[in-house]
């Protein structure tokens, strides 16, 4: 490691904790997982609390908060883990684009060798969360290790990385889903509300991340990335919107499928405004704003979340009238 300052990152808030309160030795570490930046913490924890969430609700119960701290946890690790092993093979990537050319790895401030030990660390913190879950859970998380191995070279290959992520992101979906018992024989008339749930986040993903990479249009093509933004151009608002109009039909359909009650369905359209306000207001020549509009899907899918809850509680007491 060098002696290069750690400064704020420009996608990262200038008053975030880990630049205000967390020891300078410790910063580059925890900027190498993006603990500066947890937006994409939420934004990995968030579908597998809904799939928790989903299975609980079909059943008339309420989510197991034990569940729900477990991914919580995991998705801060697993992140910081993806974090680090996309920043190993992004390095020289990175290093030319000017919005990423100061995270730890690129600015020198942390070793490649020393990633891959920070990597190594979270990677077997996260397995010790992943085998207190069922049996279908540990096989479902140890199959995204493919989607998560695979996603930074996407964009060398491919116009759409942002797809990948959408697989990859959003298989907390299907985990959390399996993890509350949703594949069980006893929720077999709900399971495809699982699968619905994940489709549904794919699209959700693709749009948001399209969000995202519209900072990087200029820096991208100067180093030859790809990205759907950059393939889109000046469609990529109206694509964006497409994309989530098909992640709220989807988000209704699992709804649907798990007979959710009807305060799902108020709660999943409030879901839907917060979607369809993104688009009308992206401008590819406004990063700052694009970056804005990316934060507010957590926001947007708390109201997804919130709309599964009340929508098993009033399947619970619509249950326990019969």
């Amino acid at each position: 490691m060098t002696g290069a300052v750690s400064a704020p990152l420009p996608d990262a808030a200038p008053a975030n904790w880990v630049d205000r309160h967390a020891p300078p030795a410790l910063r580059p570490w925890l900027k190498l997982g993006r603990f500066d930046r947890p937006t994409g913490i939420w934004l990995l924890m968030l579908p597998g609390w809904q799939g928790i969430a989903l299975a609980a609700s079909a059943r008339g119960r309420l989510p197991d908060l034990r569940l729900f701290a477990l991914f919580a946890v995991g998705a801060a690790l697993m992140r910081a883990a993806g974090c680090a092993y996309n920043d190993i093979v992004d390095k020289d990537f990175d290093a030319r684009v000017e919005r990423t050319a100061g995270r730890p790895i690129p600015s020198g401030q942390i070793s490649v060798k020393g990633a891959w030990a920070f990597l190594a660390a979270c990677s077997l913190a996260s397995l010790a969360v992943l085998v207190v879950l069922n049996r279908l859970s540990i096989v479902l998380g140890v199959a995204s290790l493919a989607l998560v191995a695979a996603y930074p070279f996407m964009k060398r290959i491919t116009w759409w990385p942002q797809a990948w992520l959408g697989l990859t992101f959003n298989w907390g979906a299907p985990l959390g889903f399996a993890a509350a018992g949703g594949w069980d024989a006893g929720a077999a008339g709900a399971a495809i509300s699982g699968l619905m749930l994940y489709a549904s986040g794919f699209f959700w993903t693709l749009g948001y991340d399209t969000i995202y990479a519209v900072q990087d249009l200029e820096d991208d093509a100067l180093a030859g990335v790809k990205s759907s933004a950059r393939r889109l151009g000046r469609a990529a608002p109206r694509a964006v919107f497409g994309f989530y109009f098909a992640a709220l039909g989807l988000a209704l359909a699992a709804g649907l499928a798990a007979r959710l009650g009807l305060l799902f369905w108020p709660l999943a359209a409030a879901y839907g405004a917060a979607l369809f306000v993104q688009a009308p207001r992206l401008r590819l020549d406004d990063p700052v704003r694009a970056l804005g509009l990316f934060k507010a899907n957590v926001p947007a899918a708390l109201i997804l979340l919130a709309a599964i809850v009340a929508g098993g509680l009033v399947q619970s007491i619509s249950l326990r009238a019969r």
